[in-house]
């Protein structure tokens, strides 16, 4: 079994990114920026750079980073350091080769079958599960943020719009996200929390079954 990559050192951090990083392709387009496949000049490990232009909302992808720097779950994509470069900054995180659900289904014209959606389900729960136990929500369950790697492991992924939930605040009253895969009270801005994620796995469900 290939080893698994952990992480950028801090002499890795400290040099210029193409010093570390070699770019491969261009792989994808997440909510504020392209995404690229890289490889790990020192390892020869494959890894995902999200570009992102400085001047789009900073905030938002400040909160991205610290709630990916947070998680640590292997049903959550990695984050591994990030770098300024030509005024962008480049976020690096863990590759997975099979790219998204959504990806995968349009690649192939069809729709997942039984199997395939129980073990897509299962690895999604369990990152739900991990995300809402650190009084976390995603706020954009969709095919296109459920990751696979090579080995059929899904991950969540884009936490540009998550939410911290605090003990005084067990709901949010935000209508963010994506519109087809929201949960009725966060288009109705009545307050929505953890289950408003779990509810999103619905239009997963049904744009499966019915194709």
């Amino acid at each position: 079994m290939a080893k698994i990559f952990e992480r950028l050192t801090d002499e890795n951090l400290a040099q210029n990114m193409e010093n570390v990083l070699e770019i491969v392709c261009k792989i994808g387009k997440g909510s504020y920026g392209n995404v690229f496949k890289a490889k790990h000049r020192e390892t020869g490990h494959f890894l995902a750079i999200k570009q992102i232009p400085v001047e789009s909302d900073l905030p938002e992808i400040v909160k991205e980073i610290s709630i990916m720097k947070q998680c640590d779950s292997p049903y959550i994509v990695k984050y591994f350091g990030s770098y300024f470069k030509d005024a962008d900054l480049w976020i690096v995180m863990e590759y997975c080769g099979a790219g998204s659900v959504s990806d995968i289904i349009k690649l192939r014209g069809k729709t997942l079958n039984e199997q395939e959606i129980a073990v897509i389900l299962k690895y999604t729960l369990k990152g739900l599960e991990y995300l809402h136990l650190c009084s976390k929500i995603h706020r954009d369950i969709k095919a296109g943020n459920i990751l696979l790697t090579n080995e059929g492991h899904a991950k969540l992924a884009d936490f540009g719009v998550a939410g911290q939930l605090t003990d005084t605040m067990a709901k949010r009253n935000t209508m963010i996200g994506t519109p087809f895969w929201m949960a009725p009270e966060v288009i109705q801005e009545i307050g929505h929390g953890v289950l408003a994620d779990i509810w999103s796995l619905v239009p997963f469900l049904d744009l499966n079954i019915q194709g």
